[in-house]
């Protein structure tokens, strides 16, 4: 992966992350005025999700390429955060209910056995059952995502056949819902493994460049996925519709998927042309997406407990403002001590997994 791509997905994965916050803080007990780019919400899971597929591919190719280095990190990347998330959000919304329990009115406070162990499990999205935890709402992505990351280490590690055959019970296990949108993170690793886009001239990379940008912005501006939304609520019922909850708007979802899949594409053939632009940024911009995690797995809890002890005045953008910089604080007290640690996580998960992966030598070490 070229330099100047690989900052760009960096930029890429931060400023999702910015968005799906705006998108959830954009509540009239906090902010009265609309919140600008705060529609982008679910796009941005969309695009963490093609995002999501290329690295996984190109790390499995490169770096993690046997099955106790992959799972090692792919687990230690999710808990490392999840389960501070579970624990946190429990806290943070059993205090911040008791502060302003208006702010709560919309979010489940009850069973928290319940939640938080199907949360652990990451089973918040099983077949039609929808379990969201507390407050948390962007919880259910990374319910999709860590079963993608099965379901690829399953197809990678194991023999052909027996990997189809593991593949197709866990899916039997997991239901439509998450079946639904596993072929837009699939398009990442498409992205990583198809050649053919890389013979783009440059000329071709940079009007499709440019074209997907303004496609972007138009399927928001026209509102497609309401439209495609609204086609499909009616052809399923809405009563049918509903239980696809989070999965509901596939249709436009495969829609802007593609748009992402020739964006990165187009912009892997031409970044090695403005490398040195994007390396004026790359601090920065690392800095911050190593903390992306963090911010998109708590930041609903975290927004909601600060805006339950400021106590603003929503009429203007100051109590939002002051929020959102104790948010970005805790974000990074937080993500130092979770995120940018799990390097020492995986390291010992790695070794007990290989261990289990060879127990006769196991054995003899220890004697």
């Amino acid at each position: 992966m070229n330099k100047g791509f690989s900052i760009y997905l960096d930029l890429v994965r931060f400023l999702a992350a910015c968005l799906v916050y705006l998108y959830h803080s954009n509540q009239r007990l906090l902010v009265e005025p609309i919140l600008p780019a705060s529609n982008y919400g679910h796009s941005s899971v969309i695009v963490f999700f093609v995002l999501s597929g290329y690295v996984i591919a190109y790390i499995t190719d490169t770096k993690e390429n046997t099955w106790t280095s992959y799972s090692a990190s792919r687990l230690s990347r999710v808990y490392s955060v999840a389960v501070p998330a579970v624990a946190l959000t429990l806290i943070l919304d059993t205090l911040g209910r008791a502060l302003y329990p208006a702010l709560y009115s919309g979010y489940p406070g009850d069973q928290l056995m319940l939640r938080s162990v199907a949360s652990l499990l990451f089973a918040n999205e099983v077949w039609f059952v929808s379990i969201t935890s507390l407050s948390n709402v962007p919880y259910w992505s990374i319910c999709y995502e860590i079963w993608y990351y099965a379901a690829f280490g399953l197809l990678t590690f194991l023999p052909r056949k027996a990997a189809w055959v593991a593949v197709v019970l866990l899916a039997a296990v997991l239901g439509p819902k998450v079946i639904l949108l596993a072929p837009i993170w699939g398009l990442g690793v498409l992205l990583y493994r198809w050649h053919a886009p890389k013979n783009w001239s440059v000329g071709l990379s940079w009007t499709l460049l440019i074209a997907t940008f303004v496609g972007i912005a138009l399927f928001h501006y026209f509102g497609v996925s309401g439209t495609i939304t609204d086609w499909l609520k009616d052809l399923m019922g809405p009563d049918r519709h509903k239980e696809f909850t989070f999965s509901k708007f596939f249709p436009a979802d495969y829609l802007l998927g593609i748009l992402v899949f020739i964006n990165f594409a187009a912009m892997r053939n031409v970044a090695f042309r403005i490398e040195k632009l994007f390396l004026t940024i790359e601090k920065p911009v690392k800095t911050l997406a190593s903390y992306t995690f963090t911010l998109y797995l708590l930041h609903q809890p975290l927004f909601l407990f600060w805006a339950s002890v400021v106590r603003g005045d929503p009429k203007g953008y100051g109590y939002w403002i002051a929020t959102t910089m104790l948010v970005a604080a805790s974000v990074g007290v937080i993500g130092y001590y979770t995120e940018n640690k799990r390097h020492l996580i995986r390291k010992r998960l790695e070794q007990e997994l290989c261990r289990f992966a060879s127990p006769g030598r196991a054995g003899r070490g220890a004697v």
